[in-house]
């Protein structure tokens, strides 16, 4: 039997796309009913607050659906400059004149941007050349493995969000 996500997707990109849907869901739902302020304060040793892990899901998001169109757009994390790795680092807070609501906004432009790609993808299985970075091990991934990593970071930022909400104000997004 195929799971049918109401769109004409079925199969695997339906599961694919229904657990994108949900870790999507529980990053958002960490921020409900929040300022602008309090989406941008650190409550934990860390340097994240709930805009800037929204900022980064979006961006990492973005960033891998782009690969999956044009491996190229990813380049080269080895040839990076500081100015560079500042810029990423923006990624993780809320900078002068963001708000929440254009952050959930952009999150929610991209991930129908993400659902229409896949819907498109001609072949989970076609392998795209990953870039040079530090952290990669491997060279190449199909587009199955960029979207299972996308799930993947989308599921383990609701999770800071979800400790950071909960050092906030004692919110929590389930139990």
């Amino acid at each position: 039997m195929d799971i049918n996500d109401g769109q004409g997707v079925t199969g695997e990109r339906a599961d694919l796309l229904a657990m994108l849907a949900k870790h999507r869901h529980f990053l958002r739902f960490t921020t409900r009913d929040l300022t602008d302020e309090q989406a941008g304060l650190r409550t934990t040793a860390s340097e994240l607050c709930l805009g800037g892990l929204i900022k980064h899901v979006t961006a990492v998001e973005r960033n891998w659906a782009d690969f999956i169109v044009d491996p190229s757009t990813m380049g080269d994390f080895t040839e990076m400059t500081e100015e560079d790795w500042a810029r990423r680092a923006d990624e993780f807070r809320m900078l002068p004149g963001e708000t929440l609501a254009g952050v959930l906004d952009d999150y929610s432009e991209v991930a129908r941007r993400t659902d229409e790609l896949v819907a498109a993808l001609p072949d989970l299985d076609a392998v795209r050349p990953l870039p040079k970075a530090p952290w990669n091990t491997e060279t190449h991934w199909s587009n199955r493995r960029v979207l299972l990593h996308v799930i993947t970071e989308t599921a383990q930022h609701a999770g800071h969000a979800d400790i950071i909400r909960e050092s906030l104000d004692g919110a929590k997004s389930m139990g």
